[in-house]
């Protein structure tokens, strides 16, 4: 277990697409080692999700956890820890929402995003188990951001309006 460094926008390697991660791996100890350090790195940062890539590590998994409903980006419905291994997006309703995003790999920067609404992810979990889950609002903004990290896609890719991203503090000034 060890906390990682988070690679920041401009690392090319932020930019690669991740691989599949094996299935037959899950359950060793490679993979609880990653699951680990991805869950050390998630909570020293303090973020809700963080893509293996981010920590340099060139798999489809990542992870997400929200245990205080209180956040950055307002009040959001909790959610435990929980790893997704090679997911799949899904979109269920095309209908767009926007909402304010940012990124441990972009820190101090936040930007407006439009994503489709309501998605499904297909996953496999940490016993190698074949899962789906639905996500719809806000959840659906998180599981999009991260499963965008997975292709080498960072959120300011998916801004629009380049007058919608800013500084969190003036963010937070200006915005909220």
């Amino acid at each position: 277990m060890a906390v990682k460094q988070i690679l920041r926008l401009g690392n090319p390697n932020l930019r690669q697409k991740a691989n599949d991660y094996s299935l037959e791996l899950i359950g060793s100890i490679d993979f609880f080692q990653i699951v680990d350090d991805l869950r050390d790195s998630l909570h020293q940062s303090g973020g809700i999700g963080l893509a293996a890539p981010q920590i340099d590590i060139p798999y489809r998994i990542l992870v997400v956890e929200i245990s205080n409903p209180s956040t950055r980006y307002g009040e959001i419905e909790p959610l435990p820890f929980k790893v997704y291994v090679n997911p799949v997006v899904s979109v269920i309703d095309q209908e767009k929402q926007g909402f304010w995003e940012g990124c441990l790999s972009v820190p101090g920067m936040m930007g407006y995003v439009e994503r489709p609404k309501k998605i499904k992810v297909d996953y496999f979990c940490e016993t190698g188990t074949k899962k789906f889950s639905i996500f719809e609002n806000f959840l659906a903004t998180v599981f999009q951001h991260e499963l965008d990290h997975l292709d080498g896609t960072i959120y300011v890719d998916r801004i629009a309006n380049p007058m919608l991203f800013a500084f969190e503090d003036e963010y937070q000034k200006f915005h909220v």
